[in-house]
């Protein structure tokens, strides 16, 4: 069995892959800009180390100046709009992957939620897992 995850955009313009023995971990981020960006109450985040991650077609990009001041670009398909994977600027190393976006995202195992201070009601953070108030101390 291959370890590949594949995904990609609704219209299929753009597709992905990565190397599911290299995810760091899977979270809910429930920061305002995941809502907006999501047009949910959440986003469902897979981390990913950039040298796992391959990239097919073009992105249009999108770059926001966070809440703790990173630069958090977040790539879309420029057809369809569908999000698709974030990059920090001062972490080059890292890809955030949108889990929806996933063909088979079966696997995935949620280890937290990031911003439950943001959280709204209509789509509370799942208790059952830690949570922290804003960003995870990364240090």
């Amino acid at each position: 069995m291959s370890d590949r995850v594949f995904g990609g955009c609704l219209c299929g313009k753009v597709r992905y892959s990565f190397d599911r023995s290299k995810v760091i971990s899977a979270h809910h981020c429930h920061c305002t800009d995941c809502q907006k960006s999501t047009g949910s109450g959440k986003a469902t985040i897979v981390l990913v180390p950039t040298t796992a991650f391959d990239l097919e077609g073009k992105l249009k990009t999108y770059t926001v100046t966070g809440t703790d001041g990173s630069h958090v670009t977040r790539g879309f398909c420029d057809n369809c709009g569908s999000p698709l994977v974030s990059f920090i600027e001062e972490n080059p190393a890292l890809r955030i992957i949108k889990a929806g976006c996933i063909f088979d995202s079966s696997w995935i195992e949620i280890s937290s939620s990031f911003w439950s201070d943001s959280a709204v009601a209509w789509s509370p953070v799942d208790e059952e897992h830690p949570f922290v108030p804003q960003n995870p101390n990364m240090a």
